[in-house]
């Protein structure tokens, strides 16, 4: 008995697990950074959010660019973070800790992500 071409294994459920879930993070950090942003707060949340939102979108339609995104987002939290707290470890831990995580998973799924190939290389 032969599986169906439509099947999928537990890898490609797994990269969409973890988009959905990289998406939820982004989703959960840009709305309480709209709400921090009306409280005279810092930008920071709302575009980490947002970069993340996007990062999952396009990881769950297994774009590498997905990753791309993410590890863009990552660089810039440790910006944010190195500059809002400086080079104290036990403050820089909890700014950048779970999303260094999530950075490293990430790298796991590349290899089963799309790369643009003929005119989406070229775009």
């Amino acid at each position: 008995m032969s599986a169906s071409p439509n099947a999928h294994g537990f890898a490609y459920w797994a990269l969409k697990l973890f988009a959905v879930i990289v998406a939820l993070i982004g989703l959960a950090l840009a709305a309480g950074g709209l709400w921090l942003i009306a409280l005279g707060g810092s930008w920071y949340y709302l575009l980490a959010g947002a970069g993340m939102l996007v990062s999952g979108a396009l990881m769950f339609m297994q774009r590498l660019s997905g990753v791309w995104l993410y590890w863009l987002v990552f660089a810039g939290t440790l910006v944010w973070a190195l500059w809002e707290v400086g080079l104290e470890p036990w403050s820089l831990l909890p700014r950048v800790l779970a999303l260094a995580v999530i950075a490293l998973l990430s790298l796991a799924f590349v290899p089963m992500l799309r790369r643009p190939v003929g005119r989406e290389a070229r775009t």
